[in-house]
Protein backbone atom coordinates (compact mmCIF):
# COMPACT_ATOMS: atom_id res chain seq x y z
CA UNK A 1 0.00 0.00 0.00
CA UNK A 2 1.36 3.41 -1.15
CA UNK A 3 1.44 6.19 1.56
CA UNK A 4 0.47 9.43 0.76
CA UNK A 5 2.47 11.84 -1.97
CA UNK A 6 5.00 14.12 -0.50
CA UNK A 7 5.58 17.62 -2.27
CA UNK A 8 9.04 17.15 -4.23
CA UNK A 9 10.89 19.90 -3.08
CA UNK A 10 9.84 18.94 0.99
CA UNK A 11 10.59 15.15 0.51
CA UNK A 12 13.90 16.20 -0.91
CA UNK A 13 14.62 18.70 1.49
CA UNK A 14 13.72 16.18 4.30
CA UNK A 15 15.65 13.76 3.42
CA UNK A 16 18.72 16.41 3.40
CA UNK A 17 18.18 17.73 6.11
CA UNK A 18 17.46 14.79 8.48
CA UNK A 19 19.69 11.78 6.82
CA UNK A 20 22.23 12.40 10.00
CA UNK A 21 25.09 10.77 7.78
CA UNK A 22 26.83 11.33 4.60
CA UNK A 23 24.06 9.62 2.33
CA UNK A 24 20.68 8.63 3.14
CA UNK A 25 18.41 5.69 2.12
CA UNK A 26 15.67 7.30 -0.12
CA UNK A 27 12.04 5.50 -0.57
CA UNK A 28 12.27 2.29 -2.77
CA UNK A 29 15.84 2.06 -2.89
CA UNK A 30 17.26 -0.95 -2.70
CA UNK A 31 19.71 -2.06 -0.38
CA UNK A 32 23.23 -2.53 -1.84
CA UNK A 33 22.44 0.45 -4.28
CA UNK A 34 24.22 3.40 -4.80
CA UNK A 35 22.74 6.41 -2.48
CA UNK A 36 23.02 9.81 -2.83
CA UNK A 37 25.64 11.80 -0.47
CA UNK A 38 23.33 14.62 1.53
CA UNK A 39 25.06 17.46 0.05
CA UNK A 40 23.83 15.91 -3.10
CA UNK A 41 20.68 15.82 -1.98
CA UNK A 42 20.57 19.18 -0.93
CA UNK A 43 21.71 20.58 -4.00
CA UNK A 44 18.55 18.46 -5.73
CA UNK A 45 16.52 20.36 -3.19
CA UNK A 46 17.59 23.73 -4.45
CA UNK A 47 17.33 22.64 -8.61
CA UNK A 48 14.02 21.22 -7.44
CA UNK A 49 12.76 24.26 -5.66
CA UNK A 50 14.10 26.59 -8.62
CA UNK A 51 11.78 24.94 -10.64
CA UNK A 52 8.94 24.66 -9.24
CA UNK A 53 8.80 28.21 -7.38
CA UNK A 54 7.51 31.18 -9.49
CA UNK A 55 9.27 33.95 -9.73
CA UNK A 56 7.24 36.83 -10.58
CA UNK A 57 9.09 40.31 -12.10
CA UNK A 58 8.26 43.54 -13.56
CA UNK A 59 9.25 45.35 -16.92
CA UNK A 60 8.69 49.06 -17.40
CA UNK A 61 8.14 50.63 -20.86
CA UNK A 62 8.85 54.13 -20.01
CA UNK A 63 8.41 56.22 -23.36
CA UNK A 64 8.40 59.73 -23.56
CA UNK A 65 9.10 62.26 -27.12
CA UNK A 66 12.46 63.76 -27.68
CA UNK A 67 12.62 65.91 -30.69
CA UNK A 68 9.30 64.77 -32.16
CA UNK A 69 10.32 61.48 -32.21
CA UNK A 70 9.13 58.29 -29.59
CA UNK A 71 11.80 57.19 -27.10
CA UNK A 72 12.15 54.38 -24.58
CA UNK A 73 14.23 53.97 -21.63
CA UNK A 74 16.22 51.14 -22.03
CA UNK A 75 19.10 49.26 -19.72
CA UNK A 76 22.84 47.89 -20.76
CA UNK A 77 22.75 44.59 -18.77
CA UNK A 78 25.60 44.07 -16.54
CA UNK A 79 24.88 40.01 -15.72
CA UNK A 80 23.86 36.89 -17.33
CA UNK A 81 21.84 36.09 -19.12
CA UNK A 82 22.08 38.76 -22.08
CA UNK A 83 25.01 40.09 -20.62
CA UNK A 84 25.52 43.36 -22.61
CA UNK A 85 22.40 43.49 -24.20
CA UNK A 86 19.56 46.11 -23.98
CA UNK A 87 16.13 45.09 -21.74
CA UNK A 88 13.37 46.93 -20.75
CA UNK A 89 13.94 48.44 -16.83
CA UNK A 90 12.61 45.76 -14.13
CA UNK A 91 13.37 43.89 -11.48
CA UNK A 92 12.14 41.01 -9.36
CA UNK A 93 9.16 41.50 -6.89
CA UNK A 94 9.84 41.95 -2.99
CA UNK A 95 7.57 39.32 -0.89
CA UNK A 96 6.15 42.91 1.21
CA UNK A 97 5.42 44.02 -2.77
CA UNK A 98 2.53 44.38 -4.72
CA UNK A 99 3.22 44.07 -8.51
CA UNK A 100 2.17 48.18 -8.57
CA UNK A 101 4.40 49.01 -5.59
CA UNK A 102 7.04 46.77 -7.34
CA UNK A 103 6.81 49.06 -10.70
CA UNK A 104 6.75 52.46 -8.66
CA UNK A 105 9.82 51.29 -6.82
CA UNK A 106 11.77 50.20 -10.36
CA UNK A 107 10.60 53.73 -11.90
CA UNK A 108 11.98 55.70 -9.25
CA UNK A 109 15.35 53.54 -9.23
CA UNK A 110 15.65 53.52 -12.63
CA UNK A 111 14.46 57.32 -13.83
CA UNK A 112 14.30 59.46 -10.63
CA UNK A 113 10.66 59.73 -11.41
CA UNK A 114 7.76 59.60 -8.71
CA UNK A 115 5.23 57.18 -9.86
CA UNK A 116 2.54 59.70 -8.69
CA UNK A 117 3.54 62.68 -11.17
CA UNK A 118 3.22 60.23 -14.11
CA UNK A 119 1.15 58.00 -16.14
CA UNK A 120 1.29 54.51 -14.86
CA UNK A 121 -0.75 51.82 -16.12
CA UNK A 122 -0.65 48.26 -16.77
CA UNK A 123 0.27 46.54 -19.73
CA UNK A 124 -0.23 43.06 -19.40
CA UNK A 125 1.44 39.44 -18.00
CA UNK A 126 3.87 37.35 -19.85
CA UNK A 127 3.98 33.99 -18.81
CA UNK A 128 5.63 31.79 -21.40
CA UNK A 129 7.38 28.96 -19.91
CA UNK A 130 10.74 29.67 -21.99
CA UNK A 131 10.90 33.32 -21.34
CA UNK A 132 13.66 33.11 -19.35
CA UNK A 133 16.72 31.18 -20.29
CA UNK A 134 17.89 30.77 -16.49
CA UNK A 135 16.99 27.35 -14.83
CA UNK A 136 13.71 29.14 -13.24
CA UNK A 137 9.89 30.30 -14.23
CA UNK A 138 9.75 34.13 -14.39
CA UNK A 139 6.48 35.44 -14.76
CA UNK A 140 6.78 39.02 -15.48
CA UNK A 141 4.26 42.05 -15.20
CA UNK A 142 4.55 44.83 -17.47
CA UNK A 143 3.71 48.34 -17.32
CA UNK A 144 3.44 51.16 -19.40
CA UNK A 145 4.57 54.80 -18.26
CA UNK A 146 4.51 57.89 -20.33
CA UNK A 147 6.65 61.18 -19.09
CA UNK A 148 6.84 64.45 -20.75
CA UNK A 149 10.59 64.57 -20.45
CA UNK A 150 12.69 62.14 -18.61
CA UNK A 151 15.95 63.50 -16.51
CA UNK A 152 19.72 61.66 -17.67
CA UNK A 153 19.01 58.33 -16.79
CA UNK A 154 20.64 56.06 -14.59
CA UNK A 155 21.83 52.45 -14.57
CA UNK A 156 19.98 50.08 -11.54
CA UNK A 157 21.85 47.42 -9.63
CA UNK A 158 22.39 44.93 -12.57
CA UNK A 159 22.59 47.37 -15.14
CA UNK A 160 25.77 48.68 -16.79
CA UNK A 161 24.24 51.87 -18.10
CA UNK A 162 20.79 53.65 -19.19
CA UNK A 163 19.62 55.40 -22.27
CA UNK A 164 16.74 56.78 -23.98
CA UNK A 165 16.55 54.68 -27.20
CA UNK A 166 14.12 55.87 -30.42
CA UNK A 167 11.38 53.55 -31.15
CA UNK A 168 10.95 52.56 -34.46
CA UNK A 169 14.16 50.67 -35.19
CA UNK A 170 12.94 48.17 -32.32
CA UNK A 171 9.75 47.75 -33.27
CA UNK A 172 10.96 46.03 -36.49
CA UNK A 173 14.14 44.99 -35.13
CA UNK A 174 12.80 41.53 -33.09
CA UNK A 175 16.02 40.53 -31.73
CA UNK A 176 17.09 43.84 -30.74
CA UNK A 177 16.00 43.25 -26.95
CA UNK A 178 17.07 40.67 -24.47
CA UNK A 179 14.35 37.96 -23.19
CA UNK A 180 10.78 39.17 -25.01
CA UNK A 181 11.18 42.83 -24.04
CA UNK A 182 10.65 43.46 -28.07
CA UNK A 183 7.54 41.92 -27.94
CA UNK A 184 6.75 43.76 -24.68
CA UNK A 185 7.53 46.87 -26.34
CA UNK A 186 5.62 46.57 -29.52
CA UNK A 187 2.31 45.62 -27.42
CA UNK A 188 3.29 49.07 -25.12
CA UNK A 189 3.34 51.07 -28.07
CA UNK A 190 0.08 50.27 -29.64
CA UNK A 191 -1.57 50.58 -26.78
CA UNK A 192 -0.36 54.03 -26.27
CA UNK A 193 -1.52 54.24 -29.67
CA UNK A 194 -5.01 53.13 -29.46
CA UNK A 195 -5.56 54.83 -26.14
CA UNK A 196 -4.74 58.22 -27.73
CA UNK A 197 -8.08 57.85 -29.59
CA UNK A 198 -10.49 57.31 -26.75
CA UNK A 199 -8.57 58.69 -23.23
CA UNK A 200 -6.58 62.04 -22.68
CA UNK A 201 -3.28 60.15 -21.93
CA UNK A 202 -1.94 62.16 -24.90
CA UNK A 203 -1.38 64.95 -22.15
CA UNK A 204 0.94 62.69 -20.63
CA UNK A 205 3.49 63.27 -22.66
CA UNK A 206 2.64 67.24 -22.39
CA UNK A 207 4.20 69.61 -19.86
CA UNK A 208 1.65 70.61 -17.48
CA UNK A 209 1.08 74.13 -19.65
CA UNK A 210 1.06 73.47 -23.76
CA UNK A 211 -0.03 74.37 -26.56
CA UNK A 212 -2.65 72.92 -29.01
CA UNK A 213 0.53 72.77 -31.20
CA UNK A 214 2.58 70.72 -29.26
CA UNK A 215 0.05 68.29 -28.25
CA UNK A 216 -1.02 67.26 -31.98
CA UNK A 217 2.57 66.63 -32.25
CA UNK A 218 2.46 64.22 -29.60
CA UNK A 219 -0.59 62.82 -31.99
CA UNK A 220 1.54 63.09 -34.80
CA UNK A 221 4.53 61.68 -32.96
CA UNK A 222 2.97 58.79 -31.54
CA UNK A 223 0.58 58.06 -34.63
CA UNK A 224 3.23 58.21 -36.85
CA UNK A 225 0.84 60.56 -39.32
CA UNK A 226 0.44 63.87 -40.37
CA UNK A 227 -3.25 65.76 -38.79
CA UNK A 228 -4.75 69.05 -40.31
CA UNK A 229 -4.08 72.15 -37.99
CA UNK A 230 -7.42 73.42 -37.81
CA UNK A 231 -9.60 69.99 -37.69
CA UNK A 232 -7.24 68.75 -34.80
CA UNK A 233 -7.83 72.08 -32.60
CA UNK A 234 -11.76 72.18 -33.44
CA UNK A 235 -11.70 68.18 -32.23
CA UNK A 236 -9.55 68.65 -29.17
CA UNK A 237 -11.18 72.00 -28.36
CA UNK A 238 -14.74 70.63 -28.64
CA UNK A 239 -13.99 67.42 -27.07
CA UNK A 240 -15.65 67.68 -23.16
CA UNK A 241 -13.09 68.54 -20.28
CA UNK A 242 -10.18 67.41 -22.38
CA UNK A 243 -8.45 70.93 -22.30
CA UNK A 244 -8.35 73.71 -19.74
CA UNK A 245 -7.41 77.46 -20.96
CA UNK A 246 -4.67 78.38 -17.94
CA UNK A 247 -5.71 82.17 -19.57
CA UNK A 248 -1.93 82.79 -20.16
CA UNK A 249 -0.02 82.74 -23.85
CA UNK A 250 3.43 81.15 -24.69
CA UNK A 251 6.46 82.86 -25.78
CA UNK A 252 5.94 83.94 -29.45
CA UNK A 253 7.78 81.92 -32.28
CA UNK A 254 7.55 84.25 -35.57
CA UNK A 255 4.39 84.72 -34.50
CA UNK A 256 1.68 85.21 -32.49
CA UNK A 257 1.86 83.61 -29.16
CA UNK A 258 -0.09 80.82 -28.84
CA UNK A 259 -2.76 79.68 -26.39
CA UNK A 260 -1.58 77.74 -23.07
CA UNK A 261 -3.87 74.90 -21.85
CA UNK A 262 -3.79 72.39 -19.17
CA UNK A 263 -4.95 68.99 -18.58
CA UNK A 264 -8.66 69.05 -18.20
CA UNK A 265 -10.57 66.36 -15.69
CA UNK A 266 -11.70 64.39 -18.19
CA UNK A 267 -10.02 60.68 -18.42
CA UNK A 268 -12.23 59.46 -21.36
CA UNK A 269 -12.31 61.68 -24.86
CA UNK A 270 -15.50 61.97 -25.72
CA UNK A 271 -16.37 62.29 -28.93
CA UNK A 272 -13.31 60.07 -29.44
CA UNK A 273 -10.39 61.12 -31.86
CA UNK A 274 -9.78 58.13 -34.18
CA UNK A 275 -6.66 57.01 -35.40
CA UNK A 276 -6.32 57.62 -39.09
CA UNK A 277 -5.77 54.93 -41.32
CA UNK A 278 -3.05 56.58 -43.55
CA UNK A 279 -0.01 58.92 -42.19
CA UNK A 280 -1.57 62.03 -44.03
CA UNK A 281 -4.97 62.95 -42.81
CA UNK A 282 -7.07 66.29 -43.99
Amino acid sequence: MQGRPVPLTRGVEHMADHGGEASHQGPGLARGEQQLPVHGLRRMAHVYRERLLLHVTTDLVILTIRHHTLHVLLVERGTEPFRGRLALPGGFMRGDETVEETAARELGEETRLDAEALHLEQLGVYSAPGRDPRDRRVVTCAFLAIAPRLPAPTAGSDARNALLCPVAPLLTDTGALAFDHGQILRDAVEQARNALQFTTVATSFCDPEFTISELRGVYETVWDVRLDPPNFHRKVTEADGFLAPTGRRGAAQGGRPATLYRAGPATRLTPPMMRPRTRSSC
